[in-house]
Parts: C-alpha cells; sequence; structure tokens
C-alpha cells in the first residue's frame, strides 16, 4: 500500500473545517469559535481554492458562504456531493433568505446557518457535523440500527435506501401516506440511523393537543405568564434538545401556530410564552401527515412558506394494498412479537390464511393487519391460523383473485398479465399524484424517464 493510499484509510484524528467566505472578518471569526471547539481550519475567499484545497486534504466539514467572487455556494455543494460525499457541507445564508438554503439542502447540504452569525446555533451546527463524519457506516448499514421497516417489495427497499440517505442530512423531512402505514417508524429510522441517535426523539401528535394548550405545550412558559402557570415549563420543542421532533399530522396545526412554527424552522430559535428573548434550540425537524397538503395549501388552510420549509425532502410510505407480496413476512414479524408480548405460544399462519390477507385492501394498513392477526390468535386453539379464523371487515373491496388460465394458455401467459394490470395500476397512480407530470412519476415509480416513456406506450395508457 502506498503513503497516500495509507493516509487516506486513516480517521482523522484532528478534525479539519473548510471555512469558504470573501469577508476576511468573518472568516476570522470562525475559525476563532472554531478554535475554542479544538478543531483546526482552512479558509479560502473563492470557490476555485476551495476546490483546490479539497482536492488536497480530508476535511471533516465544509463551511461554505452562498455569494463568492467567482460563483456560488450551491456550485461548492454540488461538487462536493459529486466529489467528497463523505464530507457535510453546511452553506451560510443571508438573513431572511432561507430560499437558497431550501435550495442547497435539496442539493444534498448537511444544513445551514444563517447571518449574523448567531455562534451558539454554529457551534450545534459544526458540533453534529463532526459527530456524523466520525460515523463509517454507510447508508446500508445505517438503515438497519434500531427499528426496522419490514417488506422485500421494490417499493420498500428504495424507501429503506433513501431513509439512509436523508439520515446523514440535518433537512427537515415530510413523510406522508396512509394511516397505519408507519410513518413514525420511518421517523424513528431516521432518527436512529443519523448523528442524533444518542440524542431524544419527541413525538408530537399535533392534532392530538388541544388548540388553547398548544402554544405552552411546544414552546413551554414561563411562571406567571398566565392564569395557572405556576411554574416554569419546559416545551416539547426544547426537550427534543439535541435530537429530534417528530410532528406527527402536522396538517392538523391551527394557522396561528404554523406561524411560530415556521419561525423555529427559519431562525432555529423558540421562545417560550412569557419570556423576553428568543432561545437557540438545535432540533431536526420531521413531520408527517396521511392528508395531501398541497391541496390544503390551496385552500388557504395551510401555509405555502412552512410547506415549502418542512417539505425540503418527501417521503412516501406505501399502502399495504400496494405491496401485497410484503404482507406474508410482516404478518410473521407481527405473530412473533404478539407471541413474545403475551402468554400465546408462537403461531403460523395457513395457505389458506395467507391468501385471505393477501386478495384484502387493507383500508387501515399495517395497523388494521396487526388488529386482524391479534383476533386470529385468541380464536385458533392450535398453533396454526387457519383461514377460519381470519375475519375481515365486510363491504371492503378485496383484491381479484388470480383468474383461472384458458384450457389453451400457460401460467406464464395469465402470469403476464397480472403483472402487467399490476404495473399499469401502479403508473396510473404515481401519474394521477404527480398530476401527470412524467417526469416527477417516473422519480416517484424509481425508474428513468425514458424507461416510464416505453411503459406507458407499451401498456396502451396514453
Amino acid at each position: 500500500m502506498t503513503q497516500s493510499a495509507a493516509s487516506l484509510s486513516l480517521p482523522v484524528t484532528e478534525p479539519l473545517v473548510l471555512v469558504v467566505d470573501d469577508e476576511p472578518d468573518l472568516l476570522e471569526l470562525v475559525s476563532l469559535t472554531l478554535s475554542r471547539m479544538n478543531l483546526k481550519t482552512r479558509t479560502a475567499a473563492d470557490l476555485a481554492t476551495a476546490r483546490r484545497l479539497l482536492k488536497g486534504e480530508r476535511f471533516a466539514l465544509c463551511l461554505t458562504d452562498m455569494k463568492l467572487p467567482d460563483g456560488n455556494g450551491l456550485d461548492l455543494v454540488a461538487f462536493i456531493q459529486e466529489h467528497h460525499a463523505g464530507t457535510p457541507v453546511a452553506v451560510i445564508t443571508a438573513h431572511g433568505n432561507v430560499e437558497s438554503a431550501v435550495r442547497a439542502l435539496k442539493l444534498g447540504a448537511f444544513d445551514f446557518v444563517s447571518k449574523p452569525l448567531d455562534l451558539a446555533v454554529l457551534r450545534k451546527l459544526v458540533g453534529s457535523a463532526i459527530k456524523l463524519g466520525e460515523t463509517t457506516e454507510d447508508a446500508t448499514t445505517l438503515t438497519l440500527r434500531g427499528p426496522r421497516l419490514l417488506g422485500g417489495s421494490a417499493q420498500m427497499r428504495q424507501l429503506r435506501e433513501l431513509i439512509g440517505r436523508v439520515a446523514r442530512s440535518q433537512a427537515p423531512v415530510h413523510i406522508w401516506g396512509e394511516s397505519g402505514t408507519g410513518k413514525e417508524l420511518v421517523a424513528r429510522m431516521i432518527h436512529e440511523s443519523g448523528a442524533r441517535r444518542e440524542g431524544p426523539f419527541v413525538a408530537v401528535n399535533c392534532g392530538a393537543i388541544p388548540t388553547e394548550l398548544m402554544e405552552s405545550e411546544l414552546f413551554g412558559h414561563r411562571r406567571g405568564s398566565f392564569t395557572g402557570a405556576h411554574a416554569d415549563k419546559q416545551g416539547l420543542i426544547q426537550s427534543a434538545e439535541g435530537g429530534t421532533l417528530f410532528l406527527d399530522e402536522v396538517a392538523d396545526l391551527p394557522l396561528h401556530m404554523q406561524v411560530k412554527l415556521l419561525r423555529v424552522v427559519q431562525e432555529k430559535t423558540v421562545r417560550a410564552v412569557g419570556a423576553p428573548r428568543e432561545q437557540a434550540v438545535d432540533v431536526r425537524i420531521l413531520s408527517a401527515t396521511h392528508k395531501n397538503l398541497t391541496e390544503l395549501v390551496a385552500q388557504g388552510l395551510f401555509r405555502e412558506d412552512l410547506f415549502y420549509r418542512i417539505n425540503v425532502i418527501e417521503l412516501h410510505v406505501p399502502a399495504l394494498r400496494e405491496r401485497p407480496g410484503d404482507i406474508p413476512e410482516i404478518a410473521e414479524a407481527i405473530l412473533a412479537r404478539l407471541s413474545r408480548r403475551g402468554t400465546t405460544s408462537p403461531a403460523t399462519l395457513s395457505p389458506q390464511a395467507v391468501q385471505l390477507l393477501s386478495a384484502y385492501p387493507f383500508p387501515g394498513n399495517v395497523r388494521e393487519l396487526e388488529n386482524v392477526l391479534e383476533r386470529a390468535l385468541t380464536l385458533c386453539s392450535d398453533a396454526q391460523i387457519g383461514g377460519e379464523h381470519i375475519r375481515l371487515r365486510s363491504g371492503v373491496r378485496s383484491t381479484p383473485e388470480t383468474p383461472a388460465l384458458p384450457a389453451n394458455a400457460g401460467p406464464n401467459t395469465a402470469l403476464g398479465s397480472q403483472l402487467e394490470s399490476i404495473e399499469r395500476d401502479a403508473i396510473l397512480k404515481a401519474l394521477e399524484r404527480t398530476r401527470y407530470n412524467k417526469t416527477a412519476a417516473a422519480k416517484l415509480l424509481g425508474m428513468s424517464f425514458r424507461a416510464l416513456r416505453y411503459r406507458i406506450k407499451k401498456l396502451g395508457i396514453e
């Protein structure tokens, strides 16, 4: 092994940070702040110098301004993503120009900080980035940490891969999908797979907090700020310090609370009810809902600017009926968990039971599947759950059973017809969700635009 190759394989013992800005005073301020954190810095006043330094040394973090003499900070973000993907990059944005920060996050930036620099916010950002850089696991390993998302379907494999990728960022993530699909599990996987896994994971159901108590619950309050406030109370946002705040059913936030949440996302500060000043807060915000936020924005029920901020990265959790092949694996895991939790011995599913479950569309998704299996366990007297033990809701249209093969047709003919039908339905749903934007639909389906166009023509969808 050559000396250069050996040096590249060694861990960073003294973290080195690259700071890119054309303002000498800001470079000096950041360098001094980082030196007090026992970090070394290299500075660059333009893109060309930054690229040269990146080629010559290994950095634990790059911190770059957006406006540079020979280009834009976004160019440097893209360069690092392409050539130095293991180096987190954070951007410095002008006050109020969060649009640039959102664009940087979409390109793969780790996080952002606004001018004038709040040194407390900067130190927390740098600390999180350095911690992330010390992680040597790849995205595949990261998705195996903590809770698991089961299913071998293409949709679930793609979702797990995306979770591993977004876990290495601090960008807000919005998770959408029907009730019972496992949106909170996705959020927990992002938390457990990222640099914040040692911090708290605070889940908040926005629809379960009374409107009149919501501000106090989320932001906290000071003693005497209102009748009944007999002592200081820490809010749920502050309790997630150093970790992750998961806002479930975020669509249920009233408009006046959406304004306050917007400031938390933009400024990374929070003010408790009755407090004289704002307090810097270091939390990553994940959100989820089963509602269509785009429609709510159009109806004036959800702020467009907040939607734009929390939807930097979007993850879709597919419904169970879209991946019936995953049902046996998920059912087996649920039965194992139920047997560990209760006094029942482990049970298995008969082929007839598997067929019934796989043909049912499960409007309540995984949550409904768990209820069905728990009921079946109480009904069966031996170690196997039969078809007679499966109690499904009446009036729910089941997935059509496999059609009988014509006398002159081979198995591949009917199977091919079924697969084409499934593929046609998946493409139509993707087109509907993206308002018939083929580029967006192709991305949603995990295929290239050219491949989607070919399938549309072959299946006669147009």
